[in-house]
């Protein structure tokens, strides 16, 4: 059984349809890398499984519970799903430790001599066991969103959402972040993608899947998908990215 499932999975924004019938199957401690060009609906996608955006036809059953029936508590949900954004959403007037323990201490109600421990670890973890006390504007880019991404792992997620975590950095940066994504996914977390590095879901993602306007128009292991693509749609895709010279 899939431990995430989209059936039939479909949103729109008044006229515009931006998920049209979705189905998707995602394993348990696999990584599904979602690729495409902007506006295909990669991140309405992420957004469904959080419930941050409700669908307007379909299911979607994560960890074996259906979360689009309208009977589902949204806060326990949250709890086990993870979610980044572009957007690194520190809060400014907060130091990195107190970034990393506010979730686990209001909302899983963690002592808060637990949860230090926990954000202690977890910053030792992306090498930024130095940076603890200070705030997050004197970080750089790639280590704010390495301090976002610990920040979820802190909830202890079963399912982790990065929604083009690299695509604010600048060039430089975006190696470090993206090393810190492989090693999740060494450890089996399971994760769901969606970025524009292509080198990178070619090397981590056990299933990539390309979405067109909204539809999930190919699917599959990464070498095929990367050397031999079915659709044409696929091919004039990847195309366009190896001319940018981003494969």
């Amino acid at each position: 059984m899939s431990f995430v499932s989209l059936r039939n999975v479909t949103k729109a924004f008044g006229d515009n349809v931006v998920l049209r019938d979705v189905d998707l199957q995602v394993d348990e401690h696999n990584v599904v890398c979602l690729i495409g060009a902007s506006g295909s609906g990669k991140s309405t996608l992420l957004r469904c499984l959080n419930l941050l955006e409700v669908v307007d036809r379909g299911e979607i059953e994560v960890d074996g519970q259906t979360i689009t029936n309208g009977q589902v508590d949204v806060n326990a949900l949250r709890r086990k799903i993870g979610i980044v954004f572009q957007a690194y959403n520190l809060f400014p007037h907060m130091t990195v430790i107190d970034n990393v323990t506010l979730a686990p201490t209001k909302v899983r109600r963690v002592s808060k001599a637990d949860a230090r421990d926990r954000a202690k670890d977890l910053l030792e973890r992306i090498g930024l066991a130095e940076k603890a006390d200070e705030f997050p504007d004197r970080l750089s880019g790639g280590q704010q969103q390495r301090v976002a991404i610990a920040r979820a792992l802190a909830m202890e997620p079963k399912l982790m959402l990065l929604d083009e975590i690299t695509s604010a950095l600048d060039p430089q940066l975006v190696a470090e972040v993206l090393t810190l994504v492989r090693e999740l996914a060494e450890t089996g977390m399971t994760m769901i993608i969606a970025t524009h590095e292509m080198s990178f879901a070619r090397e981590v993602a056990n299933k990539v899947c390309f979405l067109d306007e909204g539809v999930i128009s190919e699917e599959g292991p990464p070498e095929q998908i990367f050397s031999a693509p079915q659709q044409p749609r696929t091919r004039e895709f990847l195309a366009r990215v190896l001319a940018a010279g981003r494969l």
